[in-house]
């Protein structure tokens, strides 16, 4: 994009502290916790990327509402509670004001007055609405600008608002009975018995070129019944339980992620069966692929279906064709949905971008993971034929030179400098602070092909072809020698971050290093320097890992990507240390995680700064971090699943498990965790481990698997 976007050098505006989000799917609403917006603030409704409400403030007789509280009730729903102004001759007031809001394909806001005074009264109600139809980036980059032709139509029963650009419309339609309409306003006239009440039912409806979106919350219908609340519902009574657990805060940050997780998951109106998982609120309620492989992959022990759902999506958008716009190569998997008007014009009338160097390999990753985990074996068939235009795609297009490795250089001005989860245009840099240049390739994404050619031979296994799983090990095998031939930095005993486009390793010491072992790519002799630097002062905050060594000449512990501790690079950090079986660091690095959720309240952020917890004793919130954010959601979920060892392998009819739950956390009971087909509990009390559920036919084994779980020959 040429003016921000994907290219944006900036940062996200930072929202006060007393913004509240609802969120359902890609609708979602950022708002003061009195309810009322203020598009200067970067707060508004939002559906498709598009902000249909810039301003809503409700005024009884001519006079703000006296916030008393907010209440929530489901990551959708919230209850504003407020009171009037009191009267000349009244010591307090007497009228209670309850607006609750509805977000879901737009909004539904019920208003109710309730008069505890002992005599009549008369109140008129405003509601004040502005729509600006700025699209999703210029608000979150505090870039917005009067365009297009705006138009407000008073109707007999509606209030209508609509922009003109560039050929197309975007509109709201503002409706309440009882209300006269004037521009901009819905004003309503109420006489209130006395202890009686008076209430009304305001609805906004998106309106996409002349199309309007049908309300998921109808008046005439009980909210119990509404799509978003059976949702919800159906997903408390589907994913497992946290019976019991002997560290209260574990539990509450475990509910909490199963809630946000919850959340985050959008719906296609055309692909009802596929359930995805948007990135984060509120500015990512969308389909990333990294982002939302890596936190369906998370939530395996939650819910496969997630997994499946993103993987079908990703799959329904997997490139076809060569466009720079957009970055789209045949096989590639997108980098990110948006359907702002601003979006398709800058990938030539798309609304997908395709930038990015890892959610390929993720992808066969994620498909491996979910045919282990025991998703039905037609669903695995299905999916090989992307899985194999995604090889195709790590061989070809992503190998641009042909030397073995996965690099990225951008195909337009407008597309992302860094094509990597750190993908800040300063993400990758050497020792001395100074910034590679592409083309790069990124010693995590060498880890996910070589993790994506193994998963992919076991999947010709598992299909009964011998010689295709032989010719993807050995092709695996290649990878991982040149890799620890190339980047492997003997004189500092780390691997370099990347190689730049003069096939220079660039030398500075990251968290990246810690996907290596993630993925398995990494020499077993060179591990354990590996964790002694992950592990080092320079490294490990004591809240978790850094992304940059603290020795390194870019580091700053309150940027972005250069610094500062990011909970799901630990969960996978802490996933390749237990893989090599270092279980001390894997739990040392897991409680400090776990420790900063609690500091948050359970809810662990996108990112925290990266200060040493012995400088400061609570970790720092980074400022603009997104919350819920999906992978750091299913951080704990992961983080719990690494602590139990417990990897299933559905074709081969096993399941290794091998807990070491430190003892902090222990007594732990899990009920219902789906694997292989069915729900299964697991307890943990000491060395006592027992586990109920398993199908009759699976063997399970009371050990840890071995550097490659599932993808071992054994």
């Amino acid at each position: 994009m040429t003016e921000g976007g994907w290219a944006y050098d900036g940062e996200p505006v930072a929202l006060s502290p007393d913004t509240v989000t609802l969120v359902h799917g890609t609708s979602f609403c950022v708002c003061g916790s009195d309810g009322n917006v203020d598009g200067a603030a970067a707060q508004g409704v939002f559906f498709q990327d598009t902000r249909i409400v810039s301003g809503w403030a409700l005024r009884v007789d001519g006079a703000a509402v006296e916030h008393i509280t907010t209440l929530t009730r489901d990551p959708f729903r919230m209850t504003f509670v407020g009171r009037g102004r009191s009267r000349g001759h009244e010591a307090e007031s007497t009228l209670l004001v309850r607006r609750e809001r509805y977000v879901g394909a737009g909004m539904r806001e019920d208003i109710t007055l309730r008069n505890f005074g002992r005599e009549s009264v008369a109140h008129v109600i405003s509601v004040h609405v502005e729509a600006d139809f700025a699209d999703l980036f210029e608000v979150k980059e505090s870039r917005v600008r009067a365009r297009g032709r705006h138009q407000c139509d008073v109707e007999p029963d509606e209030l209508r608002l609509t922009r003109r650009l560039d050929g197309q419309s975007r509109g709201v339609r503002v409706h309440a009975d009882g209300a006269d309409y004037s521009p901009s306003t819905l004003t309503f006239r109420a006489v209130i018995p006395p202890k009686g009440e008076w209430s009304t039912c305001v609805t906004v409806q998106p309106v996409v070129d002349g199309r309007t979106t049908e309300t998921m919350f109808p008046p005439e219908r009980p909210i119990d019944e509404s799509v978003p609340v059976l949702r919800a519902r159906r997903w408390r009574e589907d994913v497992p339980v946290l019976r019991y657990t002997g560290n209260p805060a574990l539990g509450a940050t475990l509910l909490r992620s199963r809630q946000d997780l919850g959340a985050l998951r959008i719906f296609d109106p055309d692909r009802p069966s596929d359930i995805a998982v948007a990135a984060g609120a509120p500015w990512f309620m969308t389909l990333f692929g990294r982002d939302s492989i890596l936190a369906s992959l998370m939530s395996l022990p939650i819910d496969p279906n997630l997994a499946l759902g993103t993987a079908r999506t990703l799959a329904h958008h997997q490139g076809t064709r060569v466009e720079p716009n957009s970055e789209e190569e045949p096989g590639r998997i997108l980098h990110e949905m948006r359907f702002g008007a601003d979006a398709s014009l800058a990938l030539g009338g798309s609304n997908v971008y395709y930038g990015t160097a890892d959610a390929t390999p993720l992808f066969v990753m994620l498909l491996g993971e979910l045919s282990r985990w025991g998703i039905d074996r037609d669903q695995v068939e299905a999916m090989i034929p992307h899985v194999d235009r995604a090889l195709e795609w790590i061989e070809h297009y992503g190998d641009r030179d042909g030397d073995g490795f996965v690099e990225y250089q951008r195909a337009t001005g407008g597309g992302l400098v860094n094509q990597g989860w750190k993908d800040s245009w300063d993400g990758v840099n050497f020792a001395d602070g100074t910034i590679a240049q592409p083309p790069i390739a990124l010693c995590e994404v060498q880890g996910y092909a070589y993790h994506a050619y193994l998963a992919r031979a076991c999947i010709c296994e598992d299909f009964e072809d011998p010689d295709g799983a032989r010719r993807w090990r050995e092709r695996a095998a290649r990878l991982k020698e040149q890799f620890n031939d190339r980047f492997w930095l003997p004189d500092r005993g780390y691997y370099a971050v990347a190689l730049d486009g003069d096939k220079r390793p660039v030398d500075a010491l990251t968290s990246n290093i810690g996907h290596c072992l993630w993925s398995g790519i990494v020499d077993e002799d060179k591990a354990e320097r590996v964790v002694e630097h992950l592990l080092s002062p320079e490294m490990f905050t004591g809240w978790g890992v850094r992304t940059l060594a603290s020795g390194m000449g870019a580091y700053n512990p309150m940027s972005y990507h250069n610094g500062s501790v990011w909970p799901h690079d630990n969960a996978l950090i802490v996933h390749g240390l237990m893989r090599y079986g270092f279980v001390e660091p894997a739990q040392r690095v897991t409680i400090a995680v776990l420790e900063a959720a609690e500091a948050f309240g359970g809810r662990l952020p996108e990112l925290l700064c990266g200060f040493d917890r012995a400088e400061y004793p609570d970790p720092i919130p980074y400022p603009t971090s997104c919350s819920p954010q999906a992978w750091a959601s299913a951080t704990p979920v992961h983080l719990l699943r690494v602590l139990l060892r417990v990897e299933p392998y559905a074709p081969r009819r096993k399941v290794w498990l091998a807990p070491v739950v430190p003892e902090s956390f222990q007594p732990l009971a899990l009920d219902g965790v789906p694997m292989l087909g069915a729900r299964v509990d697991v307890e943990v009390d000491g060395d006592e481990v027992r586990v109920r559920g398993l199908p009759d036919d699976v063997e399970l084994v009371r050990a840890p698997v071995g550097v490659h779980p599932g993808l071992d020959r054994g």
